[in-house]
């Protein structure tokens, strides 16, 4: 029998693997004040309906003795938090690229994330002219709506990574990578550096991550394009 709040805190959990993941169960425990022996149970849980999976950390970022468990979602955990209209979203942009051609297909792109950069643009000017304010703005508001956004530690000094554990539009990127070479452009322009992704979601990573270094580059804040095959 289910006990009494569990799917609420299977919920939880499963929120924070999608925000925070790769995390440890002793790391869910912490943040949500369980005991770890019930978490290792949701996780359990998560893990036989295959919303989790094992993610290995490299060594380097492991300690002494035995390596803890990291978790990450899966595909199906993130299909079950996108919105309806996939199918019906791939077809139709199938139908565009054939009927008026590719470049159709990257003007709406290009609309699409200009909507997007209008969207969080205000809340990024409000934090200043510094980028790590300004990053912490739109991970904020990115985060509010449902993109579960987070900043971690860039693999090079000084820079950080924008990550976005859900993406709405993950399946459909999947087959039209123009949509995160866009948002990737925009977001590129509200934080004014030239920033560069470097996983995503709709490719089969567990998280979608943009490096973000915080001074601006000489040549000025545009984003680098990624091949597209990468998708966002």
């Amino acid at each position: 029998m289910e006990e009494a709040g569990g799917a609420g805190t299977r919920a939880e959990i499963l929120s924070l693997i999608v925000a925070d993941g790769p995390i440890t169960a002793l790391d869910l425990a912490d943040r949500l004040g369980l005991a770890a022996a019930g978490v290792r149970r949701h996780l359990s849980c998560l893990l036989a309906a295959g919303q989790i999976e094992d993610h290995e950390v490299p060594v380097a970022e492991r300690g002494r003795g035995r390596p803890s468990r990291h978790f990450v979602a899966t595909d199906r955990a993130h299909t079950a938090l996108a919105s309806g209209g996939d199918a019906l979203a791939v077809e139709l942009l199938g139908y565009l690229a054939e009927m008026v051609g590719d470049q159709a297909l990257r003007d709406f792109a290009a609309a699409r994330a200009r909507d997007f950069e209008e969207r969080y643009a205000a809340s990024v000017a409000t934090a200043g002219p510094g980028v790590a304010a300004r990053a912490r703005a739109l991970v904020a508001a990115l985060t509010r709506d449902g993109y579960a956004a987070s900043l971690r530690p860039g693999p090079r000094a000084p820079s950080m990574q924008l990550c976005q554990g859900h993406c709405p539009v993950q399946a459909v990127a999947r087959h039209f990578p123009q949509l995160c070479e866009e948002e990737t452009a925009a977001i590129s322009r509200m934080l004014g550096v030239h920033v560069q992704r470097l996983a995503t979601l709709a490719s089969g990573e567990h998280v979608c991550t943009t490096c973000v270094p915080l001074a601006p580059a000489a040549s000025g804040p545009t984003a680098q394009r990624q091949p597209a095959t990468q998708g966002a």
